[in-house]
């Protein structure tokens, strides 16, 4: 079974064919990310203007690369919350619109939950229980997956996500955009130990808050109390992954899951994905960078499990900018 999936729930411009859920036969991502950094973060209305020109581009060169016509596919998996308002709709109008002209069926997916479904696209299946780690830059949650559509959020951000803490820390420390690989770039040479920083540990809770951190990182720059901008990236880096490793093994391991996956942008760090390896007694599945910044295979392969369940939509489908998962 062939999907062809569509994101544009944010800056990128992302199209993909993926079969069986499992097998990417293409995946084609547009990034917005010379043209936002100009402005030290995304533009919404730029976004949705840059959509508009790449999304036909993009999605001829994925059914190209997948050697596929639209006769060969079976299906549609569009991203339709959360995110932007206008990405969003460049992309679930086109979807709509190529499922009226071939007559394809349609589903709606949550960016969040095509998130978790970038570990399907990995050598092997994820296994029921289990615990997923979404962070990115909007996101930092945590929730319990016991099986296909089957969710229950455990924790949550409570202010600054992951990925926006990062963002944040880096214009402060003059970084530049985006904030993620800017910190890790930066960290690589830096000192952990040198600056001390707050953990928000949010004790009997499973949520997460970041904008503590965020602020003692500035007051020690306008303090003067940060004289490397390595030390102060190193040591914010180690202050955000320490508190997602530690809540998310904790949670996992009182959940008594087989497994615990990692999604979502921040995902693609390197610190992240080496400390919750080796950390957790339960065994963790993280996708290939790649997959886990947005892209469109993981919404095809969400899609298929939907198909899967005779979840389709109608062409009255719409956007939903603040969709929650669970």
């Amino acid at each position: 079974m062939k999907i062809l999936g569509i994101e544009t729930s944010c800056d990128e411009t992302a199209a993909a064919v993926v079969e069986d859920g499992v097998r990417i036969l293409s995946n084609q991502i547009a990034s917005q990310v010379e043209i936002h950094a100009r402005y030290g973060g995304i533009v919404p209305e730029v976004a949705s203007r840059q959509h508009i020109l790449a999304i036909i581009p993009v999605l001829k060169q994925a059914m190209t690369e997948a050697r596929t016509t639209w006769d060969d596919l079976d299906g549609i998996a569009v991203t339709i919350g959360p995110g932007l308002a206008g990405s969003l709709l460049v992309g679930v109008n086109m979807a709509k619109a190529i499922a009226l002209a071939h007559g394809l069926p349609i589903t709606g997916v949550n960016h969040l939950e095509g998130h978790i479904y970038a570990n399907w696209l990995t050598n092997s299946t994820p296994l029921f229980p289990l615990v997923c780690l979404i962070v990115s830059g909007g996101h930092s949650d945590l929730v319990l997956m016991r099986g296909h559509g089957d969710y229950v959020v455990l924790g949550r951000t409570r202010d600054d996500a992951a990925g926006e803490a990062f963002d944040k820390a880096a214009r402060i420390l003059g970084l530049g955009y985006p904030g993620g690989p800017a910190i890790q770039q930066a960290a690589r040479n830096g000192n952990a130990t040198f600056i001390q920083l707050p953990r928000a540990w949010l004790k009997g809770s499973s949520d997460f808050s970041f904008s503590g951190v965020k602020t003692a990182l500035l007051r020690l720059v306008e303090g003067g109390k940060v004289s490397s901008r390595a030390d102060g990236a190193a040591s914010f880096q180690e202050a955000v992954i320490e508190v997602l490793v530690t809540k998310t093994v904790a949670i996992a391991t009182e959940r008594r899951v087989k497994q615990i996956l990692l999604a979502g942008g921040v995902a693609s760090n390197e610190l992240l994905r080496e400390w919750l390896t080796r950390n957790s007694p339960i065994p963790v599945r993280v996708p290939e960078p790649i997959l886990c910044t947005d892209n469109a295979a993981m919404i095809a392969a969400c899609g298929y499990y939907h198909f899967q369940a005779d979840k389709v939509d109608g062409l009255n489908l719409d956007v939903i900018p603040s969709l929650r998962l669970g």
